[in-house]
């Protein structure tokens, strides 16, 4: 029994001999992340309590169609967060923040299969933080109620998502054509669970980055307005990446654009005193806008708001540039990049729209 235990334990060290003096090879290696901490918590929210005396003896018994509430408090309207923190961090982390109907699934594993924007980005060494903002996902408590439709909707989303029409995929997308692929997409959609109030989002937010300090915001979507008037309040924001900002654009209150009317609506810019304006000119911004946006008016209203937002995105751009700002532009199909839905960071050419944020975040010195 001894000389067994004794093989098996010379095996084990020359196994680890072995690995030792021949390491895996590249792709092993480069498969692998090691982690210093993670771990997830919710940031900001309010408290609020019922009139009255809570009974524990009458009240303390659940009974779902007659629950009494005086006396009690609900803890609601925060953020949920999520983070990983590699081992060897570079010093900024990157704070993601999904779109409408989205969660922090967004940045994660794609509907496919392949690394999202959450591991790519490990890969490189930032920390990461993943978050679902207030009424949304895994920060559903909210504060005040509202009914949740369950609607047959989800070929009007493919639409305004522009992978194609109806059930139909745009020619070159770059989209899996994967049925399992476009089931999980559909699966990641998730409910507002409260009313939408970007004061509350924004609040959360801010709070997140008061608490992890300096950062860059990833913003996608319907969050990129939202995003700006984060980085107005909150100095701890050092740059923006912005994914289709669709909404939200803000503007000195005496240089509002006109509104840009498009198929289905009309799209507006909103108002901030000079001075709160002029803290967006302090930190460098880039958005990107992948590809099937027309440039003039067109019968596709999956396509006509994003050529509204495109259109806004410019004036915004020159508005900032035009007081000392530092906003770029990137259109994905003037630089050879096509086939992008509205999710580039989870189309099948995903790493490449990452390297293109990671080259922009080297140019601007943020990488260290």
């Amino acid at each position: 029994m001894k000389h067994n235990v004794f093989y098996i334990l010379a095996g084990i060290t020359m196994c680890l001999l072995i690995t030792a003096c021949n390491p895996p090879d590249q792709k092993a290696t480069g498969n692998s992340i090691v982690l210093a901490d993670q771990g997830s918590f919710a940031i900001g929210g309010t408290i609020v309590k019922s009139a009255g005396t809570f009974d524990p003896v009458n009240h303390g018994a659940f009974n779902p169609s007659n629950q009494a509430t005086e006396g009690q408090t609900l803890h609601g309207d925060h953020a949920y967060v999520f983070y990983q923190i590699p081992k060897t961090p570079r010093q900024l982390p990157l704070v993601f923040w999904h779109g409408y109907g989205q969660s922090a699934k967004t940045w994660e594993t794609t509907p496919d299969g392949r690394d999202g924007f959450q591991t790519i980005f490990l890969r490189k060494n930032f920390p990461v933080y993943l978050l679902d903002q207030p009424g949304r996902g895994r920060a559903a408590r909210r504060s005040l109620p509202i009914t949740i439709p369950a609607a047959t909707d989800e070929q009007l989303w493919f639409g305004i998502f522009r992978m194609g029409t109806d059930t139909t995929f745009y020619p070159g997308v770059q989209f899996s054509k994967d049925p399992e692929a476009l089931n999980q997409f559909y699966r990641q959609m998730v409910p507002n669970t409260g009313p939408f109030d970007a004061t509350v989002n924004i609040a959360a937010v801010s709070a997140l980055f008061d608490k992890i300090g300096k950062g860059i915001l990833v913003t996608h979507s319907h969050s990129g307005g939202q995003g700006w008037s984060t980085a107005i309040k909150n100095r701890n924001i050092k740059a923006i990446v912005a994914y289709e900002p669709g909404s939200g654009f803000v503007f000195p209150n005496q240089e509002l654009p006109d509104s840009i009317p498009y198929l289905g609506g009309v799209l507006r810019a909103s108002g901030v005193p000079e001075a709160d304006f002029l803290q967006l000119t302090k930190i460098p911004i880039i958005i990107y806008y992948g590809d099937y946006i027309p440039t003039e008016p067109t019968q596709n209203p999956g396509q006509e708001q994003w050529r509204a937002a495109l259109s806004m995105a410019k004036l915004w751009r020159d508005a900032v540039n035009k007081k000392g700002g530092d906003v770029t532009l990137v259109y994905l199909p003037d630089i050879g990049i096509k086939g992008n839905t509205h999710f580039p960071m989870s189309d099948l050419n995903n790493e490449a729209i990452a390297d293109l944020m990671f080259n922009w975040i080297k140019e601007k010195g943020l990488e260290k």
